[in-house]
Parts: structure tokens; sequence; C-alpha cells
């Protein structure tokens, strides 16, 4: 049976509300340990359960080429099943006869708290994933008092963003463009905006090759063929959203339409050096996060840039296929420069518990894109919602069943990879 979840029309998501007998309630048991969650057990909401639920409603919901552009990877994909199969074989450190009645997972992420070690990590073109675009996700973002991070490549302005959510903490992504004077613009433009933070990526001298975008013939907008009418047929809501609501185009390169495959051959600089880091220190004056980093090596070397925090990452396989997996190198580079920086992960999260084992190797945080994504073609803002509730659920009873109650306790605790 195919799943079935309409979260733009809440009023329909129906409860199954369970009296509690009244003994219950005067139990010891109750009053100790369940009194605080009793709406959560006695309610139990008919929505997906998992990320993985969400990720076969998103690819109901949304046009293939769509789908294939979030879902793939760089030329086999296999950088990041090598990802997801890490998280698999990691193993945690239990310890028992702990009172875990109090969870914490808040976490201090350049010096204010996040209620999650969990941050939106930029995405590209968000706006065709779901017509609510950008400002969905950012929103989740600022009532759940989490971080959004905007991309270079996304479909809303640092500007637009700022005037439609404006109490969310925000970050901006920033690729140095070949044209230095179009990344000066964006840098000027965050600032103006209250951005708190410049996230610079470094691992993309050249764009990788996504064999699924070059089959499909990906262009933002997507163009209309025979293919495009045949798609329309399959996935009408989400074509009719597409064309009826607001221009889907590059807020940073407006007019674009042609190939994204061309796109990044404009954008992306083969020429970036630690130079280049300097100058952006220089123009911003704020924190600086470098995101890319796949060696001790280079972690040692941005660090001693005077940057605020590193993100160990491989771009989520979607640059250079066979690259180090991120989860393996996370502990070296932690020794290496945790005492430094803010050491945070992304790549291959898709529960509470991938959240955990990142936090327990050594990780400040996390940067999730897929999951989120895959909750925001399944249902909008009420889908990345979802996908928060569930990394918050899954955190939550991994910390209580390692007995483990807050992050500290967690990453002192550790975790291992099993090689098999």
């Amino acid at each position: 049976m195919r799943p079935v979840w309409s979260p733009c029309r809440p009023q329909q998501q129906q409860q199954m509300s369970v009296p509690l007998d009244p003994s219950v309630k005067r139990s010891y048991i109750y009053n100790k340990y369940f009194k605080d969650y009793k709406d959560n057990i006695v309610r139990e909401p008919r929505r997906p359960k998992t990320i993985e639920e969400l990720k076969t409603i998103a690819k109901r919901n949304i046009a293939k080429v769509v789908f294939d552009y979030v879902e793939g990877s760089a030329s086999e994909e296999i950088s990041y099943q090598r990802s997801l199969d890490t998280f698999k074989r990691t193993e945690f450190k239990v310890k028992n006869l702990i009172n875990v009645a109090t969870i914490d997972t808040t976490q201090n992420i350049l010096g204010k708290k996040v209620d999650l070690p969990v941050m939106f990590a930029p995405t590209g073109y968000t706006q065709m994933m779901h017509h609510a675009g950008e400002p969905a996700v950012a929103n989740v973002s600022a009532k759940r008092n989490l971080i959004y991070v905007l991309s270079t490549m996304g479909t809303t302005s640092p500007e637009e963003l700022a005037q439609q959510i404006p109490n969310v903490r925000r970050w901006m992504q920033l690729y140095v463009m070949r044209n230095r004077k179009d990344t000066e613009k964006l840098v000027k433009s965050a600032k103006e905006n209250g951005f708190e933070a410049l996230m610079a990526t470094i691992d993309t001298p050249v764009t990788g090759i996504k064999i699924r975008d070059l089959k499909n013939g990906l262009t933002v907008p997507p163009r209309i063929r025979l293919g495009t009418l045949l798609a329309i047929a399959t996935k009408p809501r989400w074509w009719f959203n597409l064309i009826t609501t607001k221009k889907l185009e590059f807020a940073a390169f407006k007019g674009w339409n042609k190939p994204l495959a061309e796109l990044a051959q404009q954008i992306f600089s083969p020429e970036v050096t630690e130079k280049d880091i300097r100058w952006l220190k220089s123009i911003w004056k704020g924190p600086i996060i470098i995101k890319g980093i796949q060696s001790v090596e280079d972690a040692k070397r941005v660090v001693s840039l005077g940057v605020s925090a590193i993100v160990v990452s491989n771009h989520g396989g979607r640059q250079l296929d066979r690259s180090p997996v991120p989860l393996e190198i996370l502990e070296d580079v932690v020794k290496a420069v945790g005492k430094k920086v803010e050491v945070y992960i992304d790549g291959g999260i898709l529960s509470g518990q991938d959240v955990y084992a990142a936090i327990a190797l050594g990780a400040k945080a996390v940067l999730v894109g897929r999951a989120y994504l895959y909750g925001l073609m399944a249902g909008g803002e009420y889908g990345v919602n979802r996908v928060v509730d569930i990394f918050d659920r899954d955190l939550r009873n991994t910390m209580a069943l390692t007995g483990n109650i807050n992050l500290a306790q967690v990453k002192k605790s550790g975790a291992r990879i099993r090689l098999i």
C-alpha cells in the first residue's frame, strides 16, 4: 500500500486519543517517568515515522529529474553510499543504572544555544523541490531554535530571507567565485541582512560529474520537452505549483536557464587558495566556517588562518567520488584542531542515531541536507518540521538508552566504527 500523508491539510491529521485509566494516573511509575510525556503516549498522529518514509513520499510527489538531483551524487555514487554504510557500522557504549529522566539536547554553537545539534545545510535550487522554498525551511529553523544556512545557489536572496523570516539564526554559504566582484557583492548582502557567519565551501574547484543530472538534462527552471509533458501528467500538483508560484530562478544569477553543469563552470573557481580565505576575512570581519575538510592536513591549514569552525565534509558525495568518508576521519580531525575551533560534520545523516554517532566521535554539531529536502518534497514546511521531530525523538531515545543525559556526556562516552 502506498504511504498516505496530507501535511498541507493539518486539520485532517487525525489523532487517536487513548484515555488513561484513573489507576494508571495514580501509579508511581506513571507519575515518575511518564507524566511529562503523556501527550506523546496517548496521541499518535498518522504521519511518517522515519526519514525513509518521508523519502518514499517525496519520490511519489516529485518529478524524477528533481528527485534524482536530491538523491544522486557524483559518478558511481560510491562516496555517499560509503557514508551511509559507515554510520550503520557505528557502535555505542552503554551505561545502565543511570537517571535519564531529563535529557538535554542543547548545544552552544558559536556562543549561542540551539535546541538540537542539527543545522540545516545549504542546498541549491530549494524552490524546485517545493514551491515554498528556502523560507519554509528557515521558518522551521526559527521555530525550533536551530541554524539555517542559505546557499549561494539558492532560489531566495539574503534580503528576501531576512525580510520573510527575520528571527532565524542564519549563516551564508559562499563559493569564492571566478568573478570576485560577484563574491564581494554576496558577502555585502549577507552582512547588510543580518547573517551572523559565512560558510565558505572549498571542495569545489570544479564541479563533480553527476551522471543522473547529465542524463536528465537538468536545468533551472526545467525546460519543457516531450519528457517534461509526460512528467506533468504523472506529477500534476508539483508542476502546477511550480508554474503558478514565484518564478523559479537563482537569486544570485537571475535569468540563467542553461544546464546546471554550465552554471557551475561559470561560478566555481579552480584558483581558490589560502589567500582567498584571508581576503574573505578582511571583507567579512565576522565568524567564518570552512566547509569541505577531508584531511587532518587541510584542517590544520585552515585553522591557522584564524577561522571559527570547520565542517568535515565531502559535499555529500556530490563532488569527488571515492573521497574520504567524513565520519571515518572525524576523530583524527577533532584531535588535531578541536581545541582551537568548533568541528561540524555532514554527509549521510538520516536519523538521530547518526547525530549521536557524530557527537560521540567528536563533532560539535551536524549539518543535514537530503533529510530535510525529503521532508520538504513530501510536505513542505510540515514535512521539514517532521524531520526535526524524528531527529529529536531518535537522539533523545538513544541518549537515554546509552545512559547519557547531555551532549558533553555523549562525547565523553564515545563510539567506535566496526570493521564489519
